[in-house]
């Protein structure tokens, strides 16, 4: 297989709700017009980007797409469906009926609902494809680390990992979208699993059998701990990636802080305010640290960013920074505009890293 940019690409999808869904599909379009889509080995994803994966994956039969399907195929289809209903009423529908009521403090159940209903996502985690490896990263309440899902595991470092055997792909997907305020975190029983713990960099095989520390763990949206979805690629920490011999591409859709405050004293969006600074600050050292990596040498990777102040006009940048971070329908010109986006900045970012490349036709 011809590797576009030299080496296999380890593919990260930030959050931004459906502004982050659509932008990844115009990077991705790219991608597939070079014949790239072949050469995804991993995938490491947050909320939106974790929602519109699960929604490739189920549109192309739980298999990743070659470039020349999701050009003729996988695009056009998810560009309609977009459009078409909204993901964040079906949760509402979900919520309305008597037998989901139980999930009123616990919303992502009532998104996972909507995603097997409204987009028929019924498979589990251990149905999903060996190749290329996914990670589905929330957020573990209890205890501030990563959780992630992956087609044969769950878990994180503190609480130990368990088999995902029986887990649903809706389930993961709804976990990595369930941003506190929106949709809440989902409620998982520890003691549904046996759990095995590792010391640090220690083997897989000297896992043991743990108990974790608490009965439940409360699940929320991977923003909440790297809305970029990089860890599982890359040590901020040590400065470098963790897998060798791997193209590290970052498509980032997560808005800008807007300037600004107006909030008056008694108002709780003052907290809110705070909330995002924080989270724009951690956001900013880890973006920091990679783009301190890619300097290093050519062929490392790339930073797609959605506000990429080189690429196109203060209008368009204006337009995308600021669209919400929701899970509503779009219109088609809006989400021709999103994708555009998304296109374009790809486009101008890795043209000059490509190595003579396949055709993405021939790849069909």
């Amino acid at each position: 297989m011809n590797d576009p940019f030299g080496k296999p690409i380890s593919l990260v999808l930030s959050g931004g709700g459906i502004r982050a869904m659509v932008f990844h599909m115009g990077v991705l379009k790219y991608l597939a017009e070079q014949g790239a889509l072949e050469s995804v080995a991993r995938i490491s994803t947050v909320s939106g980007g974790s929602l519109i994966t699960g929604l490739i994956l189920q549109s192309a039969g739980l298999q990743w797409p070659s470039s020349g399907e999701y050009l003729r195929q996988i695009y056009p289809a998810l560009r309609a469906q977009l459009c078409k209903r909204s993901l964040q009423w079906g949760a509402v529908r979900q919520l309305l009926r008597p037998r989901n009521w139980q999930y009123v403090l616990s919303r992502a159940n009532a998104l996972a609902a909507a995603l097997r209903h409204e987009w028929k996502i019924q498979a589990r985690l251990s149905d999903l494809p060996a190749f290329p490896v996914w990670s589905i990263n929330g957020t573990n309440a209890e205890n501030g680390a990563r959780f992630r899902f992956k087609r044969d595991s769950l878990g994180d470092y503190k609480s130990g990992y368990a088999s995902a055997e029986d887990f649903t792909l809706a389930d993961a997907m709804a976990v990595s979208a369930a941003f506190p305020g929106g949709f809440g975190p989902l409620r998982l029983s520890t003691r549904r699993y046996i759990w095995r713990k590792r010391q640090w960099d220690a083997p897989e095989s000297s896992a043991t059998v743990a108990t974790p520390a608490h009965r439940f763990l409360h699940l929320y949206d991977g923003g909440v701990y790297d809305n970029l979805g990089l860890e599982p690629f890359f040590d901020a920490g040590r400065g470098e990636p963790k897998h060798a011999d791997q193209f590290i591409l970052v498509s980032d859709a997560g808005a800008p802080l807007a300037p600004g405050f107006a909030h008056g004293p008694f108002s709780p969006f003052r907290l809110k305010r705070v909330a995002d600074i924080m989270s724009d600050q951690s956001r900013a050292l880890r973006v920091r640290t990679f783009v301190h990596y890619l300097l290093q040498g050519a062929g490392r990777g790339a930073l797609v960013f959605l506000a990429s102040p080189a690429i196109g006009t203060d209008q368009e940048r204006a337009f995308v920074s600021a669209f919400p971070t929701t899970l509503t329908k779009l219109s088609l010109a809006t989400f021709d505009l999103l994708a555009g986006r998304g296109y374009a900045v790809a486009k101008g970012l890795l043209a000059e890293q490509l190595v003579p490349a396949v055709s993405a036709t021939e790849h069909a």
